[in-house]
């Protein structure tokens, strides 16, 4: 397990979208713990669940749902680790795309992610919830955008820990493979209850470096 903890690339503009996408998901958090004992019952209400999804005849509120899940979270934890890899990341792919197309593609992402989670368990009744799709997609453009880009990496090594500068193609190539073999795994251990949306992470990553590469495409050929 290597865990990123800043990159080494540099930014033309200020990250306003990133900022703003993060300050929004802490906000929603505190508003989660100020739920107390009515948590469990909002994520029921307000989140993404499978079943609810692809059951005929639901429409505007579960395609809400999809949208509302992107901005929850299920501890700090979860909530920290999301929004490190959202503040790495993020900037320099939103510095490439611009403000709004990053927007958009950060919420495609999501919503991709999130639908590759129910295909993969289309029967589930528990909450699928976290950023960790959309961000997923951040990654996968992040790749294609900036392969040899170092990132500050660390290392444990038992009971030593190591840094390391090491470029993203290592670092978020072996971040894939992590969540490709768990999704494999979690189809024999029912996705629908596993506690990690493996194939969101896969989808959103996938849908990320397509966008990635079409963007590269259509810059290569403006200029």
């Amino acid at each position: 397990m290597v865990i990123p903890l800043r990159d080494i690339q540099t930014r033309r503009t200020v990250p306003y979208v990133t900022f703003a996408l993060i300050a929004v998901n802490v906000l929603v958090f505190f508003y989660e713990l100020s739920l107390g004992p009515r948590l469990a019952g909002f994520f029921q209400q307000a989140a993404f669940i499978p079943a609810d999804y692809f059951r005929p005849g639901n429409g505007v509120a579960d395609a809400r749902s999809v949208l509302v899940s992107m901005f929850l979270h299920g501890g700090w934890m979860h909530l920290l680790g999301n929004m490190l890899y959202m503040w790495i990341f993020a900037d320099n792919v939103e510095d490439r795309f611009g403000h709004g197309k990053f927007l958009v593609f950060y919420l495609a992402c999501g919503w991709i992610a999130t639908l590759a989670h129910g295909l993969s368990a289309p029967g589930s009744t528990v909450p699928s919830i976290g950023a960790s799709g959309a961000i997923s997609g951040v990654l996968g453009a992040y790749l294609v955008m900036f392969p040899r880009a170092r990132v500050v990496t660390l290392i444990p090594l038992g009971f030593f820990i190591r840094l390391a500068e090491l470029p993203a193609l290592v670092v978020l190539g072996f971040w894939f493979v992590l969540q490709l073999v768990n999704g494999v795994g979690s189809i024999s251990a029912r996705a629908a209850d596993a506690g990690v949306a493996w194939w969101a992470h896969i989808g959103g990553f996938v849908a990320g470096i397509l966008g990635g590469l079409v963007y590269l495409a259509l810059a290569r050929r403006r200029t």
